[in-house]
């Protein structure tokens, strides 16, 4: 989700710097998709050289200690083994966030008073985020 995000908006800023350059708003989402493309192929490609090289990489023993790298690597070590990777009850926090989500909105939708007395949730995918960051950050 966050990749779409950050695709949306440098397609966004690119339409903007096209529009005060006179470039053709077709031209600049053809080259978005290439490159959007071309990073679909060549970011795990280059991932998967540094996974094997590197096991350690970004984290605070490593050779190569980088601040925010402990979180990518979590990530793409989630990506890369599965569900096992995370911790004992991560599944379950994210299951329950979901879940509670889910039933205010359910309760927002019914109630007639619920422009007073329930609180509209975001829907950014906090019932999932959450409970990664908490779990991982320890």
């Amino acid at each position: 989700m966050m990749n779409i995000v950050s695709t949306t908006s440098d397609l966004m800023q690119e339409f903007k710097t096209g529009y005060t350059t006179l470039a053709s708003p077709r031209s600049m989402f053809v080259s978005q998709v290439i490159g959007t493309i071309m990073g679909c192929v060549i970011s795990p490609c280059v991932f998967w050289i540094f996974y094997k090289a590197f096991p350690d990489l970004g984290m605070e023993s490593s050779e190569y200690p980088a601040p925010f790298a402990s979180v990518y690597y979590s990530m793409a070590k989630l990506g890369v083994e599965g569900f096992s990777a995370l911790p004992m009850d991560c599944l379950k926090l994210c299951y329950a966030f979901f879940s509670a989500a889910i039933l205010i909105n359910i309760i927002r939708d019914r109630c007639s008073w619920n422009e007073t007395f329930v609180v509209y949730p975001t829907s950014d995918g906090n019932g999932n985020t959450i409970p990664f960051g908490f779990l991982f950050c320890h």
